[in-house]
């Protein structure tokens, strides 16, 4: 009988070892613990929370000021995107729109192609 070379490099122990000692029973020597027993609290008054105030009313409606803000803030962010324009944006915008063109013409070429 041949023994495999994985074995001869291994003492001949169990593959799992075995318990040394039988454990005791988890309730066997444990000591009552000493706490104090704490009384709940009385439950607080509840209390509404403050009032903060929104941009829309009661029904629903954006207020006025929450309307005049937004269109403020969309009327800055278009200003400056218009100083931003420059020479160069604008021939990377034509260079861009070129590229797409094109695109669409050869998508198209080779549906025509495939009888699609």
């Amino acid at each position: 009988m041949e023994r495999d070379p994985r074995e001869a490099a291994m003492p001949d122990q169990p593959a799992v070892p075995e318990p040394s000692e039988p454990r005791a029973a988890p309730d066997a020597e444990l000591e009552p613990i000493d706490a104090e027993i704490v009384e709940p609290a009385e439950p607080a008054a509840l209390t509404p929370p403050p009032f903060v105030p929104t941009d829309y009313t009661d029904q629903g409606v954006p207020t006025l000021d929450y309307v005049r803000d937004k269109i403020e803030g969309r009327s800055a962010t278009a200003m400056g995107w218009e100083e931003l324009r420059t020479a160069e944006v604008e021939e990377a915008e034509k260079k861009f729109a070129e590229r797409e063109e094109k695109g669409r013409a050869k998508l198209e070429e080779l549906r025509r192609q495939m009888g699609l």
